[in-house]
């Protein structure tokens, strides 16, 4: 197991932490950009309060719920539907970094779900009509998009945002996982999403020089 890697079990035995649990939602579709590029897959993530992308989800507490039942009570709030999760969704848990040895250690557990596409619009439509932590806590679902063009459109400049925590190594790593995306590809997006982050960094230089 990699190095701050725990399994179910042993996170649950760790009562001194707190936990947070988040979860990828995901289907496959037939659709295509523009009617000839095949988008494959929608994933969702999400625009946070603070401007960072992240996956649904928030802190829970084992010792009045499970991990589930926290994680599918904070989907309800943030999306606006009722989707439970499984156990059998459950794919890694780990420590979340700290910023000092004294503040309380939390607890990442990370779930991937698949679910229909038809269920993920529902989802998207209730996140923006019926959620009640829309417009405060989450500004709104974002999907991932899957494919990459050899501007770096795509994949690649969508993973050269700033996302919370470890979830763009999560975002990887399901892609990985679920075979959404080949290594090769996964690859060349990322090799690409440097290069736009390079870019983006003297854009800012750029614009603080004028401020």
């Amino acid at each position: 197991m990699a190095s701050g890697q725990l399994s179910r079990e042993e996170a649950l035995m760790r009562s001194h932490c707190r936990h947070a649990c988040h979860v990828m939602l995901f289907s496959d579709t037939k659709a295509q950009l523009f009617g000839r590029t095949p988008m494959r897959h929608i994933v969702l993530m999400q625009m946070r309060f603070d401007g960072l992308l992240g996956f649904p989800g928030g802190l829970v507490n084992p010792s009045e719920e499970t991990l589930e039942a926290g994680l599918t009570r904070e989907l309800l709030e943030e999306l606006g539907v009722a989707l439970p999760v499984s156990v059998e969704d459950h794919v890694a848990s780990c420590f979340a970094p700290t910023s000092s040895p004294s503040s309380s250690r939390l607890i990442l557990h990370f779930y991937v779900k698949k679910i229909e596409e038809e269920q993920i619009k529902e989802v998207e439509r209730a996140a923006a009509s019926t959620a009640t932590d829309h417009g405060h806590e989450v500004l709104g679902m974002v999907r991932v998009p899957i494919y990459s063009f050899k501007s770096g459109a795509g994949l690649p400049s969508f993973l050269s945002h700033s996302f919370i925590g470890n979830a763009r190594s999560q975002l990887l790593d399901a892609l990985l996982r679920f075979k959404l995306v080949t290594p090769e590809e996964l690859h060349r997006a990322l090799t690409q999403s440097v290069k736009i982050h390079a870019r983006t960094s003297k854009d800012l230089q750029a614009a603080l020089t004028l401020t």
